[in-house]
């Protein structure tokens, strides 16, 4: 098991052990369908940890429409947040 997983610290942060299995769920979907990671990772690394990757380096979130958004730098037009849809 990923200890990420096992620590408050990662359920805190997202909201809840709900929000945070949501999370995870709608970015493997987008993971799955061969979009890019928001880490640097090797081609053999899981794609469950490169989620938690992203979750713990404040890269993704879910919004409160329970929306997997894209946490960026640079100012968009919706205050810097840029959402991932796995609708394409």
């Amino acid at each position: 098991m990923i200890e990420e997983l096992k620590e408050e610290k990662l359920i805190e942060k997202v909201g809840g052990r709900f929000r945070l299995s949501a999370l995870i769920q709608k970015r493997l979907v987008v993971l799955n369908k061969s979009k890019r990671p928001f880490v640097s990772v090797t081609d053999k690394t899981d794609k469950l940890q490169i989620v938690i990757q992203e979750i713990l380096e404040d890269k993704i979130y879910l919004n409160m429409d329970g929306e997997v958004v894209e946490n960026v730098s640079s100012t968009l037009e919706n205050g810097g947040e840029l959402t991932i849809s796995p609708i394409e």
